[in-house]
């Protein structure tokens, strides 16, 4: 899918003072990341501390992402989690219309095994009405969904189309590279190590970074893309400290920060995530002070 190649970013949801959602830095977020240029959007990802959204603010967010976006880019909804059952109900309800894709996430909690992740994500594509990425991301999910799982499905059901890669793995990533059908994408979901996938073959990112520097990081996929290394490992150095930073005390504390420093949005985070603390917070001020010319 021509579409999925390149940046994607998983757009975060802001939160007022109050922890109510901010719909107008919502709108800046989105624009911010469409004017920078970015190929398309992750609604509901991880990012979007979707675990401590009502269903009404989930409704919000989306639609309001639809209505700021208007057709600009390619829209990607996550829809995943450890009920298989539940997931699968949503597929059959939801008007996906709108969206390109979905990003299901690998089942936590549960712990499956190797073959009731292929079961589920089984159940999720047969009654996807549009296509599927599958999203491995073993520190948050407790398992990892090894690259033999990930190239059965891909060989096994057509509309499974990507898999967003963030176990941190090098090595499992170059697997999956070299083994996956012809078609198959195979994006990074770490930002620290997304030009190195892609340089080694893979498609691209879901990026968390790459809201806050929509122009540099999806220039530097760009160019990773048409393997002018050079140029942009410049931009991955000039990057790499806040990367690292954005998730020293966890996802999205860190790019929200990134964008109060930016004047976007509120750092606000919900409980069980708690802000950056005031170390933190002004070594991210500085490296934004600074990037700005």
């Amino acid at each position: 899918m021509q579409s999925l190649i390149g940046t994607g970013v998983a757009l975060v949801t802001p939160f007022k003072k109050d922890f109510s959602v901010d719909i107008e830095a919502l709108q800046r977020i989105v624009n911010f990341s469409i004017d920078g240029g970015v190929e398309y959007l992750v609604v509901m990802g991880t990012t979007a501390e979707n675990a401590t959204l009502t269903n009404e603010e989930k409704e919000l967010v989306i639609n309001t992402v639809i209505d700021v976006n208007k057709g600009r880019l390619p829209l990607v909804l996550g829809v995943g989690g450890n009920n298989t059952m539940q997931v699968v109900e949503e597929l059959k309800t939801r008007d996906f219309s709108p969206f390109e894709a979905i990003l299901s996430v690998s089942p936590y909690y549960n712990k499956p095994t190797q073959e009731g992740i292929y079961q589920h994500f089984k159940a999720i594509a047969e009654a996807s009405p549009v296509p599927v990425i599958l999203y491995n991301v073993p520190a948050r999910t407790s398992s990892n969904m090894l690259p033999s799982t990930v190239i059965r499905l891909a060989n096994d059901f057509e509309n499974i189309v990507a898999i967003k890669e963030a176990a941190g793995d090098m090595a499992q990533a170059l697997k999956l590279i070299k083994n996956a059908p012809k078609d198959f994408l195979i994006i990074s979901g770490d930002d620290m190590i997304a030009l190195p996938i892609v340089l080694a073959g893979g498609a691209g990112v879901i990026s968390v970074i790459g809201q806050g520097y929509p122009k540099e990081f999806s220039e530097m996929i760009r160019l990773g893309l048409n393997k002018k290394a050079a140029e942009a490992f410049k931009t991955q150095y000039f990057l790499s400290d806040c990367i690292d930073m954005i998730f020293e005390q966890g996802n999205p504390a860190g790019i929200k920060q990134v964008f109060q420093a930016m004047n976007i949005a509120e750092n606000t985070v919900r409980l069980p995530l708690v802000s950056v603390d005031e170390s933190l917070a002004a070594r991210l001020n500085e490296f934004v002070k600074n990037s700005i010319k």
